[in-house]
Formats: C-alpha cells, structure tokens, sequence
C-alpha cells in the first residue's frame, strides 16, 4: 500500500480522508495545483472532490443511459463508487471482487426470484410484501454473503444488488445484463482516475499482503 507523501501535513490518511487523500494528492501534484494542500482546508477540498467525484460517476451512467435508452443508473453502484476512491487499495474495491461480487449478487438474487415463483410478479413496493418475498430476499442476501466468501471476493455493495433483485425492482435479464454493463464502466473510472493520480490501483485484483496465503 502506497504511503502518503512525507510533506504533505494537510492531506492525510485517517477516518475522514482514507485513501482518498492520497488521490486527490496524487491528481493536484499531477496537474501542478499541490500549492492548494496548503492554502486551503483539507477536510473541505476531500468534501469538494467527493462531490465532484460522485457527480462525476453517475454522470457517466447517466449519459450512457441517455444515449442507450437504457436505466444504466443503480442505486447499489453508489456505494461501489465510494469504496472505488474512498478505500481503493482494499480487496472489496478492486475490480474483480466489484465484478465478481455483483455478478454473484445479480444470480442470487434472480435464482431466489425464480425458486419462488416471482419471475413475473411486480415489484414489493407496488405489490407488498408476501412471504414468498421474504423468502426470496433471505436467501439471496444468504447466497450472496456465502458466495462471496467461497470467491474470495467480498464487496458489500453486491448486497443491495442482489436485494434489488429479490425484491422485483430489477427482475429481468437483460435489466441484469445492464447493471454489470454499467459495473463495468465503473470500474474504468476507478482505473483512470486512481491511476492518474499515482496509485498502484489493480487492473484487475490486489496482490495478497507479504505472508498471507490464499485462503485467509
């Protein structure tokens, strides 16, 4: 894991900035604006990139929505988006376990909707909750967190996709087949942008910390 830079005494890593300190370091030092971690509040300029960033990230989904006709905007990519630039450098935010944990989540939740019998019921909120929905929630949120964990690829975000998916709001394939399009788009902004600010950010996984076998 990168450290951040020794002179830089406004930017740090800690419970507010995490490893997006380090990125938006690595961006104004790129683009020659590093006189601004000085001059101005740290916590405002994290606050002002958040935003920026977040913006940023749905109005990429948003335009290829606008262009596709398709709803490539999903609410559980906003917390996938926040661990990209948040805690880049942590297992739950690398490609593969982002991919790898919402293409687990999506079949989960699809197969609960199928073993009760829900594949063309509508939505809960429209239609209320029955037991069968309840039914097919727990197990795709079960099947979600085991699959994970025989993966070795945990990304909490792929909880909410797969209980989108039990619930009816998304149900139908090509929906699916939509939200790992968009996953995917995703995961090249997190790509771009930590990389051009200097972070050994993965292509596709972190290699394991020095000592660490495979399975812990």
């Amino acid at each position: 894991m990168s450290e951040p830079p020794e002179d830089d005494n406004r930017l740090a890593y800690g419970p507010i900035g995490g490893h997006l300190a380090a990125i938006l370091h690595g961006l104004l030092v790129r683009f020659r604006f590093a006189s601004m971690v000085t001059r101005h509040d740290a916590r405002w300029m994290l606050a002002i990139f958040s935003f920026v960033n977040g913006c940023l990230s749905i109005a990429i989904m948003a335009m290829a929505a606008l262009v596709s006709g398709q709803p490539f905007i999903f609410p559980s990519l906003g917390p996938t988006a926040f661990l990209f630039f948040y805690a880049p450098l942590t297992p739950p935010a690398s490609p593969r376990n982002a991919f790898i944990g919402h293409l687990i989540g999506s079949a989960a939740g699809y197969f609960s909707l199928f073993a009760f019998g829900l594949l063309h019921e509508g939505p809960a909120l429209a239609t209320g909750v029955t037991g069968n929905r309840v039914a097919a929630a727990a197990l795709s949120l079960g099947l979600t967190s085991a699959l994970m964990v025989l993966a070795r690829a945990p990304h909490p975000p792929a909880g909410a996709t797969t209980l989108i998916i039990s619930l009816g709001i998304l149900r139908d394939l090509d929906q699916i087949a939509i939200l790992m399009v968009a996953v995917v788009l995703l995961t090249i902004q997190a790509i771009a942008i930590n990389r051009l600010a200097g972070l050994p950010y993965p292509l596709w996984d972190i290699p394991p910390a020095p000592g660490r076998r495979d399975g812990g």
